[in-house]
């Protein structure tokens, strides 16, 4: 059985990740990948083709992630203060939920969007947090919350 050699342009699962070169039947190929797009024949034209613009997305890739780490530092370093009403035992009246921290945030002009921040679950009384927060796909920062009484 002849294979034939094709260039993904797209993930295909249990084939593989954008611009992997791989051996498929050539009716998968021809009846499936070629007409949705997801894969282009491996010519020597493409091949040259799709270097180029994966040398591209890698450099886009490494700015997005060497960007994702300032912010990382940034948020590190900063100790966000948020007030709120609390009665006696510390407890609060209402809780501080990721949209209230994405907004202390953007008052310090950091802008992250809140399904970012991984609050587990609303926080309900004063003290110190650590809060996870995604700034990337692999750059995660631990952000020091205080939530203190107005």
């Amino acid at each position: 059985m002849a294979m034939m050699q094709v260039i993904l342009r797209d993930d295909v699962p249990n084939l593989g990740r954008p611009g992997d070169v791989v051996r498929v039947r050539p009716g998968y190929a021809r009846n499936f990948l070629l007409p949705r797009n997801l894969a282009v024949e491996a010519n020597p034209n493409n091949l040259r083709a799709f270097e180029h613009e994966k040398r591209l997305a890698l450099a886009r890739r490494e700015a997005k992630r060497a960007e994702a780490l300032k912010v990382k530092d940034r948020l590190e370093q900063l100790t966000l203060e948020i007030a709120a009403r609390a009665g006696e035992a510390g407890k609060l009246f209402g809780s501080v939920t990721n949209l209230d921290i994405e907004r202390a945030l953007a008052a310090r002009g950091i802008s992250i969007d809140r399904r970012r921040i991984l609050l587990a679950e609303p926080i309900k009384e004063l003290g110190e947090f650590a809060v996870p927060v995604r700034i990337d796909a692999d750059v995660e920062a631990s952000l020091k919350l205080k939530v203190a009484a107005e």
